[in-house]
């Protein structure tokens, strides 16, 4: 057993036998790990002796939460173009589905037009809680967090501005693009997001510049519902969501993780 090191990039693939694994990421390499996803967030790793080309897998989805929880309008800028409270004084929350999620490289699939003509992307950086957490202090809340990962919060706006709630604008499925990897041992609180919109930057910011400080969120959802191992929460996004259309190619990068890629059709 190997002891899981502070900062290590974790992948969940499958090979071309149709086996479905995690992995540590060397460099164009993953050492396959024959740990389940509750021993990798006890920083527990068992590595059986396969190492596998990175381009020779299909990348899924890092996780399968049993919650996706998002946090919206916690970025002033964002706020105001979306219609929300540049300063929010507690959370803004929705769920998305687990249908909605789909891995690096999987396709956005557009909805008739006659549901939405307005489908937009907001790049995120996702937590991914590595132990139980319920009531938890604020100061202590960084140490429920098992890793960090890349995020795109597709959203249906012309649905969103007319439903009391969010659920039907952010819950088609493929509208939840997670990935590619988790990152451990970063600081969630100073982390740069760029996306672009077939190369073209369309969003930038910085979690340092969120309204709400990532600490308080996780305490702020622990008192509402108990969090699981897995369980993955999007922190929001920054100003610049813009629509996009089929054959456009969207990708969020975040700094010390990488960068999550998806096109639309």
């Amino acid at each position: 057993m190997q002891v899981l090191q502070k900062t290590q990039t974790i992948v969940r693939y499958q090979t071309q036998n149709g086996k479905v694994s995690y992995g540590m990421v060397e460099d164009d390499d993953i050492l396959q790990l024959s740990s389940d996803f509750s021993e990798i967030v006890n920083h527990e790793l068992n590595f059986d002796g396969v190492r596998i080309k990175y381009s020779d897998v299909k990348i899924l989805e890092p996780v399968v939460p049993s919650k996706l929880i998002n946090f919206g309008w916690t970025y002033a800028g964002h706020a105001i173009e979306t219609g929300g409270k540049a300063h929010l004084k507690e959370p803004f929350l929705f769920l998305k589905p687990t249908s909605s999620i789909i891995p690096d490289q999987g396709n956005i699939i557009l909805p008739p037009s006659d549901l939405t003509d307005q489908v937009e992307m907001e790049g995120e950086v996702a937590l991914i809680i590595g132990k139980q957490a319920k009531n938890v202090r604020e100061e202590e809340a960084l140490d429920y967090v098992f890793g960090c990962t890349i995020f795109n919060d597709v959203t249906a706006r012309d649905l969103t501005k007319k439903d009391p709630q969010f659920t039907r604008g952010k819950g088609f499925d493929t509208f939840g693009p997670l990935g590619p990897c988790i990152v451990t041992g970063i600081d969630p609180t100073n982390l740069q997001i760029v996306t672009r919109l077939n190369g073209e930057v369309v969003q930038e910011g910085n979690t340092n510049q969120m309204s709400l400080s990532i600490p308080y969120l996780i305490s702020w959802i622990s008192q509402v519902m108990t969090l699981e191992p897995g369980d993955v929460l999007a922190t929001g996004s920054p100003s610049g969501s813009c629509p996009m259309k089929s054959g456009d190619r969207v990708e969020v990068e975040v700094e010390k993780i990488g960068r999550l890629s998806n096109y639309v059709k």
